[in-house]
């Protein structure tokens, strides 16, 4: 039994990377389960086994992301609202092969909402302790995040190699400081 879960994780694992390789070069729309399992050397069923078609491929290889950034939630309740840099660093760093891409022309603009939705949540409650109304809330935090999103897609898509902790750290001195200093 554990032989065949192996199995059956290593060929789910085989068609997402071959998914990830195709994604990568021209986005959903140029990328089918004919090519993909073209690429992964396995048979169309086999693709139907595991997903319903390339938007549930996209829809899992975001969700394997977007958990790693919800663990913040837990820091931020243990340490406050100053993430540790280490850890955001290690999280960027874990997938920027994949922001490059879904943050990238070719990407995917909901995956661009979803992360917005996860930054929103973690920081709502440090934003409403400042006594604003909800108004002047959302749009705090839709200024915030479409910030923070805008730095990173810059850095993961124009940069081969960006430096992800000078990054984070422009980002903190962004929310400590503004953009403008004396």
């Amino acid at each position: 039994m554990r032989h065949n879960h192996e199995i059956a994780m290593r060929t789910k694992k085989n068609l997402l990377d071959a998914f990830w390789i195709l994604y990568s070069k021209g986005g959903i729309k140029k990328t089918s389960a004919r090519e993909i399992v073209s690429t992964a050397g396995y048979n169309r069923s086999t693709f139907y086994e595991y997903f319903t078609d390339v938007y549930d491929v996209l829809e899992q290889v975001e969700k394997a992301i977007v958990p790693d950034i919800e663990k913040h939630q837990k820091i931020i309740r243990e340490k406050g609202i100053r993430l540790p840099i280490e850890h955001l660093v290690d999280v960027y760093r874990k997938n920027k092969k994949y922001f490059a891409v879904l943050l990238g022309e070719n990407g995917d603009p909901g995956f661009r909402e979803k992360i917005k939705d996860v930054y929103k949540a973690l920081l709502r409650p440090y934003f409403q302790s400042f006594g604003m109304d909800n108004f002047a809330l959302e749009c705090t935090l839709e200024y915030s995040i479409s910030g923070f999103l805008g730095v990173m897609t810059y850095c993961f898509t124009k940069e081969e190699t960006p430096d992800i902790e000078k990054m984070v750290r422009l980002l903190w001195e962004f929310m400590d400081n503004g953009v403008m200093r004396d």
